[in-house]
C-alpha cells in the first residue's frame, strides 16, 4: 500500500529522529526544577503532546502565563534540548534510504508537527534532508494541534492531494488520532509506545520499529 500513496505525511520527534527522551528531561527539569510544578516523571510524560504552550496550559492552568511569558519559556525549553540532544542527532535507522526511495517513486513528502520551527528547522537542518519535503507545517503554522486534524490536512493542503491519498508516520496515539480525524492511514514508529497503545484506531497499516523494514514495502 505504501508505494501507491501520492504523499507522505511525517511527524517529526520520536517518528524520524529518536529525541522523545531527551524532550521529556529538559520539561521534567523546567516544569519541576525551574517552574515547581509537583509532577513525577510519568506525568510529565503524560502531558508532551500538542504545542509547547498547551502543555503549559494544561498544567498551570489558562491564566497563569502570559502568550509572552510562554513563547519565551518555549524557546528556552527548546534551546536547552537541542544543547542535550546535538552531539546526538542522528535519523532512525533507514530513514533517509526510505526518503530517497520515495522520491524517486514520485511519491511527494511533507512534514507534520507540533514542534516550533526553531526545532523543526534544527532537526531537517542537521539531517540534511529538508531537500524531500515540499510542505513543513510547525505548531505557529495551524490553530490547534494533534489530534485535531489541522496539521496533516494542511500539509495535504499544500502537496495539492486528497486527504485520502496521504499516508501519515507518527509514534503517538495522539498523531494517529489526527492521521484518523484528517482521513488518512498510518504508519506507527513504536520508538515511545507499544503497539497496544494504538487499539482504538482502526486507520493503522502497519508498525516499524524504524524505517528498515518499510524500504521494502515501498516496492
Amino acid at each position: 500500500m505504501l508505494q501507491t500513496a501520492g504523499a507522505f505525511l511525517f511527524d517529526l520527534n520520536g517518528t524520524m529522529i529518536d529525541d522523545m527522551h531527551y524532550h521529556k528531561q529538559v520539561w521534567y527539569d523546567i516544569l519541576t526544577k525551574d517552574l515547581g510544578a509537583n509532577l513525577s516523571w510519568e506525568e510529565v510524560a503524560s502531558h508532551m503532546y500538542g504545542k509547547n504552550t498547551e502543555l503549559l496550559i494544561r498544567i498551570f492552568g489558562p491564566d497563569h502565563f502570559t502568550m509572552e511569558e510562554m513563547n519565551r519559556l518555549s524557546v528556552e525549553k527548546e534551546k536547552k534540548y537541542q544543547e542535550l540532544y546535538k552531539p546526538k542527532l542522528k535519523g532512525l535507522p533507514g530513514l533517509e534510504t526510505f526518503l530517497e526511495k520515495a522520491k524517486q517513486k514520485g511519491i511527494k513528502m511533507g512534514i507534520g508537527s507540533a514542534a516550533i520551527l526553531f526545532n523543526i528547522d534544527f532537526a531537517v537542518d542537521g539531517l540534511n534532508i529538508r531537500h524531500y519535503f515540499d510542505s513543513i507545517v510547525g505548531a505557529e503554522n495551524v490553530k490547534d494541534s494533534k489530534p485535531d486534524p489541522e496539521t496533516y490536512l494542511k500539509g495535504a493542503m499544500e502537496l495539492g492531494l486528497n486527504p485520502s491519498s496521504c499516508i501519515v508516520f507518527e509514534d503517538a496515539p495522539k498523531g494517529v488520532e489526527a492521521a484518523q480525524n484528517a482521513g488518512m492511514k498510518a504508519v506507527v514508529l513504536t520508538t515511545m509506545h507499544t503497539a497496544e497503545e494504538f487499539n482504538e484506531y482502526s486507520n493503522i497499516i502497519t508498525f516499524a520499529k524504524d524505517y528498515t523494514t518499510l524500504i521494502p514495502l515501498l516496492d
